[in-house]
C-alpha cells in the first residue's frame, strides 16, 4: 500500500510530481486549521511550508501519521515534542534556501550602500538627486558576519569576491573553519569596532532575542550599516530606530521583524532603511529545492 500524503501548503510543483512516484497525494493549499484537524486521520503524512500550523491538536487528530515534513527551515509552525512523544518523524530542509538567503544579504548591502531603493523612491516622484545619492563602495570594506554557518560562509564567498576583508564572530567555530574562506575569526567587540558592514546570521532563541540592543549598535561604526536576514527576534527595533533617527549608524537593511507582517513601524518612514517582505527563501530555486528535499526524505522514511 503506497501512504497517503497531504501537502497543506502550496509546494513546488517538482517536488509534488515526486512525492506522487510513490505515494497517494492530495492537496488543499488552501486547508483551514479545523479541517486540518478534522480530516489529518486519514493520512500517513503531511507537507507543510508557513502557513500551516501542525498543532497538538492536528497531531493528536492524526492517528495514522508517521511523517510531518516542513519544506523550509525552521520548526516553528510544527509541535515537534508532540510529534516526538507519539513516534512521529519530523523532517525539514535547512540546506535548501542557504544561496538564496545569502543572495539577498549581498543585494541588502549593495542597495543600502549605494542608495538604490532610496533613488528609485526619489524618481519615481520626479526628483534628480544625485548628490543625496552619493553612496560607499564594498570594495575595501570590512565585512562583520555575526554566525558562520552555512548563510554566513556564502555570505563571505561572494563578498571576498567583491574585495572585502572578512570578520567572523561565531562561538561554535574554530579559526580553521574561518581559515578557507579567507576570514578573521574575532570577538564581537573587535567585529563591531572594525566593520563596515554587519550581516546577521544566528537563529532566534531566548540567549539571541534582543541581541542587536542598543548597547552593541552603539558600538558600530557612525558610518556602519547593518543587515539582517536572519530572524526579526534578534534586533531590538526600537534601538535601531533611534540610531538610524540619530545617525548613530549610517543604516540597515532589514528583511526580518520582530513583528511579521511590519505594521505601523516608524522603520518604513526612514530613508536611512531598506526593507523587504521577509524574501529571504522567496526564490523558485529555493521553493523547488525546499520541495525535493523533503519528498526525498518522506521516500526514504518508506524505502521507496
Amino acid at each position: 500500500m503506497k501512504p497517503r500524503i497531504l501537502v497543506a501548503d502550496k509546494l513546488h510543483g517538482d517536488a509534488v510530481k515526486e512525492l506522487k512516484k510513490f505515494a497517494e497525494v492530495d492537496t488543499d493549499f488552501e486547508i483551514t486549521p479545523e479541517d486540518l484537524v478534522k480530516n489529518i486521520h486519514a493520512y500517513d503524512g503531511i507537507v507543510v511550508r508557513s502557513r500551516s500550523k501542525v498543532t497538538k491538536d492536528v497531531i493528536e487528530a492524526g492517528k495514522k501519521l508517521k511523517v510531518i515534513a516542513r519544506a523550509g527551515v525552521g520548526l516553528d509552525n510544527v509541535d515537534v515534542e508532540a510529534a516526538k512523544a507519539k513516534g512521529i518523524q519530523v523532517y525539514n530542509a535547512p540546506e535548501s534556501l542557504t544561496i538564496s538567503v545569502a543572495e539577498l544579504a549581498i543585494a541588502l548591502m549593495l542597495d543600502i550602500s549605494r542608495k538604490i531603493s532610496y533613488a528609485d523612491r526619489k524618481m519615481r516622484h520626479g526628483s534628480w538627486e544625485k548628490k543625496a545619492c552619493v553612496g560607499m563602495e564594498l570594495y575595501g570594506k570590512t565585512l562583520g558576519l555575526v554566525g558562520f554557518g552555512r548563510i554566513g560562509r556564502e555570505v563571505a564567498m561572494r563578498a571576498r569576491a567583491m574585495g572585502m576583508r572578512i570578520l567572523a564572530s561565531d562561538p561554535a567555530i574554530t579559526i580553521e573553519d574561518v581559515r578557507e574562506f579567507n576570514a578573521e575569526l574575532v570577538d564581537l567587540d573587535e567585529l563591531f569596532k572594525h566593520s563596515d558592514v554587519i550581516s546577521l546570521h544566528i537563529p532566534a532563541n531566548e540567549k539571541t532575542k534582543g541581541f542587536m540592543n542598543k548597547e552593541r549598535i552603539a558600538k558600530m561604526k557612525k558610518t556602519a550599516v547593518l543587515i539582517n536576514t536572519a530572524r526579526g527576534a534578534v534586533v531590538d527595533e526600537k534601538a535601531l530606530i533611534e540610531a538610524l533617527k540619530t545617525g548613530a549608524i549610517k543604516g540597515a537593511a532589514l528583511d526580518v521583524y520582530e513583528k511579521e507582517p511590519l505594521e505601523a513601524s516608524e522603520l518604513t518612514s526612514l530613508d536611512n532603511v531598506v526593507l523587504t517582505p521577509h524574501i529571504g527563501s522567496g526564490t523558485d530555486d529555493a521553493q523547488r529545492t525546499a520541495g525535493m528535499i523533503v519528498a526525498e526524505k518522506i521516500r526514504a522514511l518508506y524505502g521507496a
